[in-house]
């Protein structure tokens, strides 16, 4: 990369946007917050509620990076699904002033139980309320863009190692599905520092796809992840309903950015969790 995007990110505070507050250059991002935060590079402003602060905070960037959404865990403490596509329009409708290109967080969780390398063009069929979220997210947020002449691309994102169920869920006495065949899930996955890299490139790219897959290339295998970790866990069996294997293509994706080979290692990943 020649120049480091500027770039402005709607949920900085969130999970992902620790990770890149610890990876990315200062100087080059706006950090979004309702709140004050301490350190510099922080735009408070709340998206929903002041849609012209937002508006004016998306002048003079090169991307703007929505990661701004209701988890399951958010909802449980009172959230509402729908605010995920009401952050993605309002952030899109800020951006048409200017053009600006949207990148918009979405899941993995939108494909649900399809089995095989799943593709970008696949149609979703999401199982959980998260996923049929996003799904409404991506839809109506692609439909908005296109109408107003905003470029967006929902990236669909896989595992990142450190805020999963299985490394940043981890505890003492922790009990992992494990399937006829020995082996235990396997789930695209992504360590943190090359999700960082990998965010940043996309920033740069002046054409995306409208939907792209964001993982490293292949599966890891959960089991693998938590013994390359050192974390010690219990099998149990699978239940009928557990899904063996989900496998995100990023055939599109290695077209705009690399990987190397070690990338995809659950070794590297724990490596790079523990580096932040």
């Amino acid at each position: 990369m020649m120049r480091f995007p500027r770039i402005l990110v709607i949920g900085a505070t969130g999970r992902i946007g620790g990770i890149l507050r610890r990876c990315w250059p200062a100087g080059q991002i706006q950090w979004q917050s309702r709140a004050e935060q301490a350190g510099a590079g922080w735009t408070v402003l709340d998206p929903l509620g002041d849609p012209q602060a937002l508006a004016e905070a998306t002048k003079g960037v090169d991307s703007v990076l929505c990661l701004a959404g209701v988890t399951p865990a958010g909802a449980a403490r009172g959230g509402h699904m729908d605010d995920n596509t009401g952050l993605a329009l309002a952030t899109i409708r800020a951006a048409a002033a200017t053009g600006t290109r949207v990148l918009l967080a979405s899941s993995a969780a939108v494909y649900g139980s399809q089995t095989g390398v799943l593709t970008e063009d696949l149609a979703p069929t999401p199982l959980s309320d998260y996923g049929r979220a996003k799904a409404r997210m991506e839809a109506e947020g692609l439909g908005l863009g296109e109408k107003s002449g905003v470029p967006v691309t929902a990236l669909r994102i896989g595992n990142v190692a450190g805020v999963d169920a299985i490394l940043g869920g981890w505890r003492p006495g922790f009990a992992l599905d494990r399937f006829a065949d020995g082996r235990t899930p396997r789930r695209s996955y992504i360590g943190p520092v090359t999700l960082a890299r990998v965010l940043g490139d996309l920033a740069a790219v002046p054409n995306l796809p409208p939907i792209l897959n964001v993982a490293a290339p292949g599966v890891v295998e959960m089991g693998a992840l938590l013994d390359a970790a050192g974390l010690a866990w219990t099998p149990r069996d699978a239940p009928q309903t557990a899904i063996a294997q989900v496998c995100l293509s990023t055939t599109a994706l290695e077209a705009v950015t690399s990987f190397a080979d070690a990338d995809s290692t659950p070794a590297a990943m724990v490596a790079e969790w523990r580096s932040l």
